[in-house]
């Protein structure tokens, strides 16, 4: 049976949010990677390695985490402000990195480069080893326009005009390594941090400019996950809520529990297995949805006309990626190659954040540079593309457009399927092969007639194949322009282990 396309059959709007990257303190993932400093020999801008900048620029992503991930709740923002030779020197212990942390690329630094490359920015606070105090310091030197100290201090460090950053990250994974919480612990400290939050409006009236994510469940403990979101709600619903606007889910496809897999030395088999894993993202978003829903409708009333009730609060995926089992022994920390095997998870965990684009409100891959699922990659002063990379740029196709409902899976061969459709009409499907050996064919069946004008194809001559600074485009897509006639069918032949793009006009 062929694949149905229904341009009409349209599930939410895909936010570009979806396709957001995340930045921590964590190897060389900012240090020595994105940045480099105003000395160094690697061309750069401003302290920032031209490569990585070019490369970000291209990608566009939409949302830059940072500074964390666990690094965020040891992280005290008045550390990384003023002048460098100021800053003081600490420790960062942060998932096995055990570095000496210089302030290098703080606030300014991380503000400037979401500014150049037109990323909004999120900033998750320091929870655990911070105040409430802190936190409302931070987002008034950030966003207050003028007249107060800490407005000044901005302006005194180079930049005038407020950064306006909206989305506020209320510490991170307090389960674990931001301090190994209860929920309803968590909640009672989240109370005090949102509720201290500047609104940086004219009136209580007025929607606040900021935007409180609180943190989710670990999506990788089953068990666990369903239990913290319960008690989560539980706790929220006692008495008032405070600001809360998005609950922040973490997911890892995890790959740790075989030693001789590597991120570039695998079997079938283990081919099979870490594809098969990251599709577990979608029962964990569709379980998730539902409790928070069940949450919510357990809001009380209240009893002024003039207090709102909390109606909705929009499911955030924080990070998301494959993490291999060599990443915990490797130095710099949690460095990880991208072989193709990666690239089909990411598209595949791309497919089901833009499948579900009526929950989801954004997500961020872990992490944009040197560490786990990376799209980029430094080796002295070489910038890398992964082969992620390539998927993220081939998907871009899909932001602000519909998502359909489309059959996710087609039976005949096997190859994984996702459509949306542009305001004007345009088309777009992606299909991926997940067989390391086979090839496949799918035939599409469109309910309008629609000519194939364009398509990018990313394969490797084989599954282990990675760039590197001397073999940079050993794995990269390819596109080519198609002339066809308009058809309510079409059959697509799919390489093995590859991720297709089309692009289709109606009509």
């Amino acid at each position: 049976m062929p694949v149905s396309i229904d341009p009409t059959q349209t599930i939410a709007t895909i936010r570009p949010a979806l396709h957001g990257q995340f930045i921590e303190f964590l190897g060389e993932c900012i240090d020595g990677g994105i940045w480099v400093g105003p000395d160094s020999d690697v061309p750069h801008t401003d302290g920032i390695r031209q490569g990585v900048l070019d490369a970000l620029k291209e990608l566009e992503p939409p949302v830059l985490r940072w500074p964390g991930g666990c690094y965020a709740d040891t992280y005290h923002w008045r550390d990384g402000i003023g002048p460098r030779a100021d800053r003081p020197t600490t420790f960062n212990e942060n998932f096995g990195t055990y570095e000496l942390d210089d302030h290098a690329f703080g606030t300014d630094e991380y503000l400037r480069l979401c500014e150049a490359i037109d990323a909004q920015p999120w900033i998750n606070v320091n929870m655990m080893t911070g105040t409430p105090a802190e936190a409302r310091d931070w987002m008034e030197y950030c966003n207050r326009a003028t007249g107060t100290e800490l407005a000044d201090l901005r302006v005194s460090n180079g930049h005038e005009a407020p950064y306006d950053v909206n989305l506020w990250g209320i510490g991170n994974e307090p389960w674990g390594g931001g301090g190994i919480m209860t929920a309803p612990g968590y909640v009672d400290a989240y109370r005090a941090f949102a509720s201290a939050m500047p609104r940086f409006t004219g009136s209580v009236f007025e929607t606040p400019k900021t935007y409180a994510i609180a943190s989710g469940p670990d999506g990788n403990k089953p068990k666990e996950r369903v239990a913290w979101t319960k008690d989560f709600f539980a706790a929220l619903n006692e008495y008032r809520q405070p600001p809360i606007h998005g609950y922040d889910l973490h997911f890892y496809n995890w790959n740790i529990d075989h030693e001789t897999d590597t991120p570039t030395s695998f079997d079938e088999a283990g081919w099979d297995r870490v594809i098969a894993g990251c599709l577990e993202l979608e029962d964990v978003i569709v379980e998730q949805w539902a409790l928070m829903e069940e949450g919510l409708a357990s809001v009380p009333m209240p009893e002024s006309t003039l207090e709102p009730r909390l109606e909705h609060i929009d499911l955030v995926v924080g990070e998301w990626g494959n993490w291999h089992r060599d990443a915990f022994f490797a130095r710099p920390a949690l460095f990880q190659q991208v072989t193709m095997r990666d690239a089909i998870t990411t598209a595949l965990s791309l497919d089901i954040l833009q499948r579900h684009a009526d929950k989801i409100s954004i997500a961020c891959n872990a992490q944009t540079v040197n560490v786990l699922n990376s799209v980029i990659l430094t080796d002295g002063d070489a910038t890398i593309l992964t082969p992620n990379f390539d998927v993220f740029m081939m998907y871009k196709a899909h932001r602000g457009a519909m998502a359909l409902t489309v059959e996710p899976v087609d039976e005949a061969s096997g190859a994984h399927l996702f459509a949306s459709v542009a305001d004007d009409g345009t088309i777009v499907v992606n299909l991926t092969n997940p067989s390391m050996t086979d090839e496949a064919e799918v035939e599409l069946e469109f309910a309008v007639p629609v000519s194939l004008a364009k398509r990018e194809t990313l394969a490797a001559a084989t599954p282990t194949d990675h760039n590197t600074a001397d073999a940079p485009d050993a794995v990269r897509r390819v596109a080519e322009r198609i002339d066809g006639e308009a058809s309510g069918r079409h059959t697509v032949r799919l390489p093995a282990g590859s991720v297709t793009v089309l692009t289709a006009q109606q009509g």
